[in-house]
């Protein structure tokens, strides 16, 4: 904790070492959480600069009540929706018809490496793929989701049921591959 505290005053004083170490020590992992959001490493690239910029140009507004890591995980997350907000990326169809949406998709990840369940993730439509990663991977409820993204709870919940879907089917095609070529 003391070394993250002098880490902090130095970037606030503009030492270029002790930025550097700040964006060395951070990147790598939120980068992976760009990786999610993204449809390919250059938007990742794209969004974890952004986000980097943020967290430099914001963090005399750390307050350490809670970890420096979480602080910036929720930078980086912010930018990735605001990326797509912006470009207006994101898919809209509002299935308000849809309020009971209770359906269970089971999805086994057994067989996949992390790599690939990363690519899969990514071949997500950008509107899918900001939900699974809200909803399933950061543990936003669909409530805040609709409040972040503007759209309705039950878009929410219907996107997020077509991204389940969409992966099931992902899975499914590449275990049939598999099996056929393991006979």
């Amino acid at each position: 904790m003391k070394n993250e505290t002098l880490l902090i005053k130095g970037c606030l004083e503009g030492n270029a070492k002790m930025q550097r170490r700040l964006y060395n020590t951070y990147a790598p992992k939120m980068y992976g959480i760009c990786l999610r959001y993204a449809q390919n490493q250059d938007e990742a690239s794209d969004i974890l600069q952004e986000g980097f910029i943020k967290v430099f140009t914001k963090l005399q507004d750390f307050r350490n009540e809670g970890s420096l890591e979480g602080w910036i995980k929720k930078i980086m997350i912010n930018t990735a929706i605001n990326f797509y907000i912006k470009e207006k990326r994101y898919l809209t169809t509002n299935l308000e018809t849809d309020e009971g949406i209770s359906e269970q998709v089971q999805i086994s990840y057994d067989n996949l490496q992390l790599k690939d369940l990363l690519k899969l993730v990514q071949g997500l439509p950008a509107g899918y793929r900001a939900i699974f990663n809200l909803y399933e991977i950061e543990g936003y409820t669909h409530k805040e989701i609709s409040e972040i993204l503007g759209i309705s709870i039950n878009t929410s919940k219907t996107q997020l049921m077509h991204a389940r879907r969409f992966l099931q089917k992902q899975i499914l095609s590449i275990e049939k591959q598999t099996n056929s070529i393991k006979r």
